[in-house]
């Protein structure tokens, strides 16, 4: 079955300072990292998007930019995986665990998730309203994959301006399930999580990088 990705490199970057396509990690640009992981782990081949070498135009919105990359994903690729470039530490085997689990086929879409490792907390302001049980909560990470045509189905079918894809899945009332994520797998949001990706690079085998 074939499987594809798309890879999001067209977010302004405001929370890090700027553009994040041109950051670069162990001599290489974020989005380069994210690409070198989804083909290592098992995508036949993959949609850049963004103003980077190779890649078509994002939306002004993540989720525009994953309809652009949709465009290009041709009618009979079975599968798509959606990865963010800012996530430039996914390893070939996360890739393999969403893909495997995915072409059980009983299911729409497939999201790495981790732990909840802080206590969480409901504000009012400054002030504490109440703890939130952690016990079922998870945070999801990419790459995300996907039936493509629940994926498009999803799409055409809200506007709702989501942060990410599995949320238009639920919203269509289609199946999402969990993989075991990976810790390491941060994404590059602020300039202090590019040297806990640099740490975490360094720290590495080379066989357990993209």
């Amino acid at each position: 079955m074939t499987v594809w990705g798309i890879v999001v490199a067209a977010g302004s970057g405001t929370r890090f300072g700027g553009p994040k396509h041109e950051v670069v990690l162990a001599g290489r640009p974020l989005w380069s990292w994210a690409q070198a992981a989804l083909r290592s782990g098992g995508v036949d081949d993959v949609v850049l998007v963004g103003d980077v070498p190779g890649g078509i135009p994002g939306g002004s919105r993540r989720r525009d930019s994953v309809a652009a990359g949709l465009e290009k994903v041709p009618d009979d690729a079975a599968y798509t995986l959606v990865h963010d470039a800012a996530r430039p530490l996914a390893s070939k085997e996360l890739v393999y665990r969403v893909i495997d689990r995915l072409m059980e086929d009983d299911i729409d879409a497939v999201i790495p998730a981790v732990p909840v490792r802080d206590t969480l907390k409901r504000v009012a302001g400054a002030r504490v309203i109440a703890t939130v049980d952690r016990s079922s909560l998870v945070a999801v990470q990419t790459p995300q994959g996907f039936r493509t045509e629940a994926l498009r189905g999803a799409h055409q079918g809200s506007s709702d301006n989501a942060t990410d894809d599995a949320v238009l899945i639920e919203q269509a009332g289609g199946s999402v399930v969990t993989v075991v994520g990976d810790p390491r797998n941060i994404k590059v949001t602020y300039p202090e999580d590019l040297i806990v990706a640099e740490a975490l690079f360094s720290a590495a085998m080379p066989g357990e990088r993209p």
